[in-house]
């Protein structure tokens, strides 16, 4: 399908990371903005810390809202150097990126990529870190908005801007617009993933067609 093949066109290897373009090229320039996200965990880096043993670890939570940018050559640099190089993407900030990667297939390729590329260089480092997070629609509303009600003591010792704050009116339109996007999306992977099944017995059917032609002809 033509979405699926521009969806492709979007994914590349960038200084030992594995980025999503926006499909448009004059949009990819070095200085672009990425956010990180854990393909996996369906979390967006928000920071980094070291272990004990002085290694990178980057630091993520499941909202857009909370996530931080860097420019290419900085989330490229975070990825390679992360314990978990295997598990991350670095996302273009730009609005067609955003619709390829999240209602395009574009999350559902990268897992394929990383998962593949961890099992060549390190089994266990996929999946060692965070568990394997089902892409619902629950999964995504609650990254797409942060859906995290403030509780006591959440977030304690983390400086992420949240997008609520206690004793601040929510803003009605806001929400409702932010909600009709989410599902918009939801939408949209449901769809292209109905794409994806009527391609493949499209090709199926063509097979069928190529082999049946020539025992058709036979006299």
């Amino acid at each position: 399908m033509p979405t699926n093949v521009q969806m492709k066109r979007c994914i590349a290897r960038e200084r030992g990371a594995l980025v999503f373009w926006s499909p448009d090229a004059a949009q990819r320039r070095p200085g672009a903005r990425m956010q990180i996200l854990d393909v996996f965990s369906l979390q967006v880096a928000t920071g980094y810390t070291r272990d004990p043993q002085g290694r990178l670890l980057l630091e993520a939570q499941p909202s857009l809202a909370a996530g931080r940018s860097w420019s290419l050559a900085k989330a490229a640099q975070l990825i390679r150097n992360d314990v978990r190089p295997h598990r991350w993407v670095a996302l273009q900030q730009d609005r067609r990126a955003w619709g390829l990667f999240w209602a395009g297939g574009g999350l559902q390729h990268c897992r394929e990529l990383l998962a593949a590329q961890a099992s060549g260089a390190e089994p266990s480092s996929a999946l060692k870190s965070s568990a394997l997070v089902p892409v619902t629609p629950e999964a995504l509303l609650r990254v797409l908005l942060d859906l995290e009600a403030e509780q006591p003591g959440a977030g304690r010792g983390s400086s992420a801007p949240r997008s609520w704050r206690p004793g601040r009116a929510a803003n009605p339109w806001k929400l409702v617009a932010g909600t009709s996007l989410a599902w918009m999306v939801v939408l949209g992977i449901t769809v292209a993933g109905f794409l994806a099944v009527l391609e493949r017995q499209d090709r199926q059917l063509e097979l069928l067609l190529e082999r049946s032609a020539p025992a058709s002809q036979a006299p």
